[in-house]
Protein backbone atom coordinates (compact mmCIF):
# COMPACT_ATOMS: atom_id res chain seq x y z
CA UNK A 1 0.00 0.00 0.00
CA UNK A 2 1.31 3.17 -0.84
CA UNK A 3 -0.32 6.39 0.80
CA UNK A 4 -1.59 9.21 -0.61
CA UNK A 5 0.87 12.36 -1.61
CA UNK A 6 0.34 15.43 0.62
CA UNK A 7 -1.25 18.45 -0.62
CA UNK A 8 -2.31 21.84 0.71
CA UNK A 9 -4.33 22.38 3.61
CA UNK A 10 -3.67 18.28 5.08
CA UNK A 11 -3.52 17.79 8.31
CA UNK A 12 0.29 16.40 9.79
CA UNK A 13 -0.08 15.20 13.32
CA UNK A 14 3.54 15.24 15.06
CA UNK A 15 3.49 11.81 18.00
CA UNK A 16 6.53 11.20 20.17
CA UNK A 17 6.80 7.20 20.14
CA UNK A 18 10.58 7.43 21.04
CA UNK A 19 11.59 10.27 23.15
CA UNK A 20 9.38 12.99 24.37
CA UNK A 21 8.90 16.23 22.60
CA UNK A 22 10.40 18.03 26.28
CA UNK A 23 13.32 17.51 24.48
CA UNK A 24 13.19 19.65 21.74
CA UNK A 25 13.64 24.01 22.67
CA UNK A 26 10.93 26.16 22.01
CA UNK A 27 13.29 27.81 19.01
CA UNK A 28 13.19 24.81 17.46
CA UNK A 29 9.31 23.89 17.58
CA UNK A 30 8.61 26.94 16.35
CA UNK A 31 11.03 26.67 13.31
CA UNK A 32 9.75 23.75 12.33
CA UNK A 33 6.15 24.22 13.01
CA UNK A 34 6.45 27.45 10.69
CA UNK A 35 8.14 25.07 8.20
CA UNK A 36 5.79 22.42 8.16
CA UNK A 37 2.81 25.39 7.55
CA UNK A 38 4.39 27.08 4.62
CA UNK A 39 4.09 23.82 2.54
CA UNK A 40 0.44 24.49 3.34
CA UNK A 41 0.27 21.61 5.98
CA UNK A 42 -1.82 22.02 9.21
CA UNK A 43 0.05 20.99 11.94
CA UNK A 44 -1.42 19.16 15.39
CA UNK A 45 0.20 17.08 18.26
CA UNK A 46 -0.71 13.86 19.95
CA UNK A 47 -2.04 14.60 23.45
CA UNK A 48 0.67 12.51 24.98
CA UNK A 49 4.02 14.25 23.52
CA UNK A 50 4.83 16.12 26.34
CA UNK A 51 4.92 13.19 28.93
CA UNK A 52 8.11 11.91 30.18
CA UNK A 53 9.82 9.98 32.74
CA UNK A 54 13.17 11.13 33.83
CA UNK A 55 14.55 7.19 33.02
CA UNK A 56 13.74 6.95 29.54
CA UNK A 57 13.24 10.49 28.16
CA UNK A 58 9.74 9.45 26.63
CA UNK A 59 6.27 9.02 27.92
CA UNK A 60 5.17 5.72 28.90
CA UNK A 61 4.00 2.71 26.72
CA UNK A 62 0.17 3.36 27.38
CA UNK A 63 0.53 7.07 25.74
CA UNK A 64 2.50 6.31 23.60
CA UNK A 65 0.82 3.78 21.87
CA UNK A 66 -2.39 5.71 22.43
CA UNK A 67 -0.99 8.96 20.02
CA UNK A 68 -0.11 6.04 17.97
CA UNK A 69 -3.05 4.63 16.95
CA UNK A 70 -5.33 7.68 17.38
CA UNK A 71 -3.15 8.96 14.53
CA UNK A 72 -3.82 6.69 12.45
CA UNK A 73 -7.34 6.22 13.09
CA UNK A 74 -8.29 9.51 12.60
CA UNK A 75 -9.25 10.42 9.03
CA UNK A 76 -8.57 13.79 9.40
CA UNK A 77 -4.74 13.32 9.40
CA UNK A 78 -3.00 12.34 6.39
CA UNK A 79 0.92 12.00 7.39
CA UNK A 80 2.56 11.01 10.74
CA UNK A 81 5.82 12.44 11.38
CA UNK A 82 8.06 11.24 14.66
CA UNK A 83 9.25 14.11 17.09
CA UNK A 84 12.80 12.72 17.28
CA UNK A 85 14.81 9.25 17.56
CA UNK A 86 15.57 7.74 20.67
CA UNK A 87 16.23 4.33 22.32
CA UNK A 88 12.53 1.92 22.78
CA UNK A 89 10.12 2.44 20.19
CA UNK A 90 10.49 -1.47 19.84
CA UNK A 91 8.23 -1.74 22.86
CA UNK A 92 5.14 -0.41 21.07
CA UNK A 93 5.37 -3.62 18.64
CA UNK A 94 2.82 -5.61 20.26
CA UNK A 95 0.49 -2.83 20.76
CA UNK A 96 -0.20 -1.20 17.43
CA UNK A 97 -3.26 -1.45 15.97
CA UNK A 98 -2.45 -2.70 12.44
CA UNK A 99 -5.42 -3.20 11.35
CA UNK A 100 -6.52 0.01 11.71
CA UNK A 101 -3.27 0.51 9.53
CA UNK A 102 -4.52 -1.63 6.79
CA UNK A 103 -7.94 0.63 7.10
CA UNK A 104 -6.07 3.85 7.59
CA UNK A 105 -3.09 3.97 5.10
CA UNK A 106 -1.36 7.14 5.55
CA UNK A 107 2.20 8.76 5.15
CA UNK A 108 4.88 7.65 8.50
CA UNK A 109 8.07 9.52 8.65
CA UNK A 110 11.16 9.38 11.11
CA UNK A 111 14.61 7.87 11.41
CA UNK A 112 16.76 6.45 14.12
CA UNK A 113 14.93 4.48 16.45
CA UNK A 114 11.77 5.20 14.29
CA UNK A 115 13.61 2.13 12.26
CA UNK A 116 11.27 -0.46 14.31
CA UNK A 117 8.40 1.12 13.95
CA UNK A 118 8.44 1.68 10.24
CA UNK A 119 9.24 -1.66 9.17
CA UNK A 120 7.36 -3.77 11.19
CA UNK A 121 3.99 -1.41 10.06
CA UNK A 122 5.35 -2.40 6.74
CA UNK A 123 6.42 -5.88 7.80
CA UNK A 124 2.64 -6.37 9.41
CA UNK A 125 0.23 -3.81 7.04
CA UNK A 126 2.25 -4.19 3.77
CA UNK A 127 2.08 -0.38 3.77
CA UNK A 128 5.04 1.85 2.60
CA UNK A 129 6.66 3.37 5.52
CA UNK A 130 9.82 6.28 5.56
CA UNK A 131 12.58 6.84 6.48
CA UNK A 132 13.27 10.87 6.43
CA UNK A 133 13.15 13.59 8.98
CA UNK A 134 11.71 14.03 12.23
CA UNK A 135 9.99 16.75 13.50
CA UNK A 136 12.25 18.45 15.12
CA UNK A 137 14.68 18.19 12.02
CA UNK A 138 12.62 20.73 10.54
CA UNK A 139 13.44 23.20 13.13
CA UNK A 140 17.25 23.08 11.89
CA UNK A 141 17.48 26.96 11.04
CA UNK A 142 20.37 26.30 8.38
CA UNK A 143 21.38 23.89 6.13
CA UNK A 144 18.16 22.45 5.76
CA UNK A 145 17.15 22.95 2.30
CA UNK A 146 18.42 19.53 0.72
CA UNK A 147 16.44 17.68 3.24
CA UNK A 148 12.92 19.94 2.23
CA UNK A 149 13.75 19.59 -1.65
CA UNK A 150 13.77 15.47 -0.59
CA UNK A 151 11.21 15.24 1.50
CA UNK A 152 8.66 17.40 -1.16
CA UNK A 153 9.80 15.01 -3.82
CA UNK A 154 8.78 12.45 -1.79
CA UNK A 155 5.64 14.13 -0.37
CA UNK A 156 4.63 16.62 -2.80
CA UNK A 157 4.85 14.50 -6.37
CA UNK A 158 4.37 11.21 -7.85
CA UNK A 159 7.13 10.67 -10.17
CA UNK A 160 9.95 8.32 -9.86
CA UNK A 161 13.10 10.99 -8.90
CA UNK A 162 17.12 10.78 -9.02
CA UNK A 163 19.27 11.11 -5.64
CA UNK A 164 22.08 13.60 -6.15
CA UNK A 165 24.47 14.21 -3.43
CA UNK A 166 23.98 17.26 -1.43
CA UNK A 167 27.00 19.87 -1.93
CA UNK A 168 28.02 20.16 1.48
CA UNK A 169 27.11 18.27 4.99
CA UNK A 170 26.89 18.92 8.70
CA UNK A 171 27.39 16.55 11.79
CA UNK A 172 27.56 19.42 15.07
CA UNK A 173 25.25 19.93 17.75
CA UNK A 174 22.93 22.35 15.37
CA UNK A 175 19.86 21.79 18.23
CA UNK A 176 22.54 23.30 20.80
CA UNK A 177 23.60 26.23 18.52
CA UNK A 178 21.82 26.95 15.61
CA UNK A 179 23.89 30.16 14.27
CA UNK A 180 27.47 28.66 14.65
CA UNK A 181 27.63 25.50 12.33
CA UNK A 182 30.28 23.31 10.68
CA UNK A 183 29.35 23.01 6.70
CA UNK A 184 31.61 19.98 5.07
CA UNK A 185 32.23 19.52 1.59
CA UNK A 186 30.72 16.68 0.38
CA UNK A 187 32.85 14.36 -1.32
CA UNK A 188 29.48 12.23 -2.90
CA UNK A 189 28.09 8.67 -3.06
CA UNK A 190 31.24 6.07 -4.29
CA UNK A 191 31.33 2.55 -5.46
CA UNK A 192 32.31 -0.30 -3.63
CA UNK A 193 30.71 -3.03 -5.58
CA UNK A 194 29.92 -2.26 -9.44
CA UNK A 195 26.48 -3.31 -10.58
CA UNK A 196 22.53 -2.73 -11.48
CA UNK A 197 20.11 -3.69 -9.33
CA UNK A 198 16.24 -2.73 -8.70
CA UNK A 199 13.54 -3.61 -6.13
CA UNK A 200 12.00 -2.75 -3.18
CA UNK A 201 13.60 -1.17 -0.36
CA UNK A 202 13.90 -2.29 3.21
CA UNK A 203 16.58 -0.73 6.19
CA UNK A 204 17.20 2.34 7.85
CA UNK A 205 19.16 2.23 11.24
CA UNK A 206 21.21 -0.91 11.13
CA UNK A 207 21.18 -1.93 14.84
CA UNK A 208 17.05 -0.86 15.42
CA UNK A 209 16.61 -3.10 12.85
CA UNK A 210 18.07 -6.05 13.82
CA UNK A 211 16.61 -5.99 16.83
CA UNK A 212 13.45 -6.87 14.90
CA UNK A 213 15.35 -10.24 13.72
CA UNK A 214 13.59 -13.58 14.57
CA UNK A 215 10.35 -12.03 15.32
CA UNK A 216 7.09 -11.80 13.64
CA UNK A 217 7.74 -7.71 12.94
CA UNK A 218 11.09 -8.52 10.63
CA UNK A 219 10.10 -7.66 6.95
CA UNK A 220 11.53 -9.96 4.80
CA UNK A 221 14.81 -8.89 3.41
CA UNK A 222 14.16 -11.23 0.14
CA UNK A 223 15.17 -9.93 -3.24
CA UNK A 224 15.34 -6.64 -1.57
CA UNK A 225 17.62 -3.49 -1.59
CA UNK A 226 19.21 -2.82 1.97
CA UNK A 227 18.82 1.14 2.78
CA UNK A 228 21.60 1.03 5.79
CA UNK A 229 23.13 3.20 8.36
CA UNK A 230 23.84 3.75 12.11
CA UNK A 231 24.91 6.42 14.49
CA UNK A 232 28.18 7.02 16.33
CA UNK A 233 27.39 5.70 19.68
CA UNK A 234 29.83 3.24 19.06
CA UNK A 235 32.54 5.66 18.62
CA UNK A 236 36.09 4.70 17.62
CA UNK A 237 34.95 0.68 17.38
CA UNK A 238 31.95 1.63 14.78
CA UNK A 239 33.74 -0.39 12.35
CA UNK A 240 33.35 -3.64 14.30
CA UNK A 241 29.73 -2.73 15.59
CA UNK A 242 28.53 -2.09 11.74
CA UNK A 243 30.83 -4.94 10.68
CA UNK A 244 29.29 -7.74 13.47
CA UNK A 245 25.47 -6.11 12.58
CA UNK A 246 26.06 -6.47 8.81
CA UNK A 247 27.14 -10.14 9.49
CA UNK A 248 24.36 -10.84 11.42
CA UNK A 249 21.95 -9.60 8.41
CA UNK A 250 24.26 -11.58 5.85
CA UNK A 251 23.71 -14.82 8.31
CA UNK A 252 19.56 -14.49 7.68
CA UNK A 253 18.84 -17.32 5.10
CA UNK A 254 16.86 -15.23 2.92
CA UNK A 255 20.01 -12.37 2.31
CA UNK A 256 21.48 -15.02 -0.13
CA UNK A 257 18.46 -13.31 -2.65
CA UNK A 258 19.30 -9.82 -1.28
CA UNK A 259 19.72 -7.63 -4.53
CA UNK A 260 21.95 -4.58 -3.74
CA UNK A 261 23.43 -2.50 -0.17
CA UNK A 262 23.08 0.77 -0.36
CA UNK A 263 25.36 2.70 2.76
CA UNK A 264 24.31 5.99 4.24
CA UNK A 265 26.98 8.67 5.54
CA UNK A 266 28.85 7.94 8.52
CA UNK A 267 29.33 10.68 11.59
CA UNK A 268 32.28 12.19 12.18
CA UNK A 269 33.12 10.03 15.68
CA UNK A 270 33.30 6.92 13.71
CA UNK A 271 36.84 7.90 12.11
CA UNK A 272 35.20 5.58 9.17
CA UNK A 273 36.89 6.67 5.84
CA UNK A 274 35.72 6.00 2.31
CA UNK A 275 38.90 3.15 2.28
CA UNK A 276 37.56 1.55 5.80
CA UNK A 277 34.21 1.29 3.71
CA UNK A 278 35.71 -0.22 1.24
CA UNK A 279 37.76 -2.76 2.80
CA UNK A 280 34.52 -3.74 5.36
CA UNK A 281 32.26 -4.30 2.58
CA UNK A 282 35.28 -6.14 0.09
CA UNK A 283 36.51 -8.45 3.18
CA UNK A 284 32.42 -9.92 2.77
CA UNK A 285 32.95 -12.75 0.07
CA UNK A 286 29.12 -12.61 0.22
CA UNK A 287 28.61 -9.27 -0.62
CA UNK A 288 30.71 -9.39 -3.77
CA UNK A 289 28.17 -10.47 -6.62
CA UNK A 290 26.44 -7.38 -5.08
CA UNK A 291 26.05 -3.92 -6.02
CA UNK A 292 27.20 -1.94 -3.04
CA UNK A 293 27.66 1.92 -2.52
CA UNK A 294 28.15 4.16 0.00
CA UNK A 295 28.05 7.97 1.20
CA UNK A 296 24.65 8.75 -0.01
CA UNK A 297 22.67 11.33 1.85
CA UNK A 298 20.99 9.26 4.90
CA UNK A 299 21.87 8.50 8.55
CA UNK A 300 22.54 10.15 11.22
CA UNK A 301 24.58 13.50 10.50
CA UNK A 302 22.94 16.21 8.12
CA UNK A 303 21.33 16.93 5.60
CA UNK A 304 19.29 13.63 4.59
CA UNK A 305 17.03 12.46 1.49
CA UNK A 306 13.47 10.40 2.31
CA UNK A 307 12.84 7.20 0.86
CA UNK A 308 10.61 4.79 0.84
CA UNK A 309 10.52 1.30 3.31
CA UNK A 310 8.89 -0.89 0.95
CA UNK A 311 8.93 1.43 -1.89
CA UNK A 312 11.24 1.13 -5.27
CA UNK A 313 14.70 1.84 -6.16
CA UNK A 314 16.92 1.50 -9.20
CA UNK A 315 20.73 1.44 -8.93
CA UNK A 316 23.14 1.42 -11.33
CA UNK A 317 26.92 1.65 -10.28
CA UNK A 318 29.86 1.65 -12.63
CA UNK A 319 33.09 3.06 -13.00
CA UNK A 320 32.34 5.55 -9.75
CA UNK A 321 29.21 7.11 -11.83
CA UNK A 322 25.63 5.83 -9.83
CA UNK A 323 22.43 6.68 -10.43
CA UNK A 324 20.14 6.04 -7.67
CA UNK A 325 16.55 6.72 -8.17
CA UNK A 326 13.45 5.88 -6.11
CA UNK A 327 9.65 5.78 -6.23
CA UNK A 328 7.17 5.44 -2.97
Amino acid sequence: MIPEKLKAGDEVRVIAPSRSMTILKDDCKKIATERLENLGLKVTFGKNVMEADDDYMCASIKSRIEDLNEAFRNKNVKAILTVIGGFNSNQLLDYIDYDAIKENPKIFCGFSDITALANSIYARTGLVTYSGPHYSSFGMLKGFEYTLEYFKKMFFQSDEFDIHSSDEWSDDLWFIDQENREFIKNDGMFVINEGKAEGNIVGGNLCTLNLLQGTKYMPNIENKILFLEDDDLAGKIFLMEFDRNLQSLIHMPEFKSVKGIVLGRSQKATSMTKEKWIKLIKNKSELSNIPVIAGVDFGHSTPIITYPIGGYVRLDAKNNNIRLSIKG
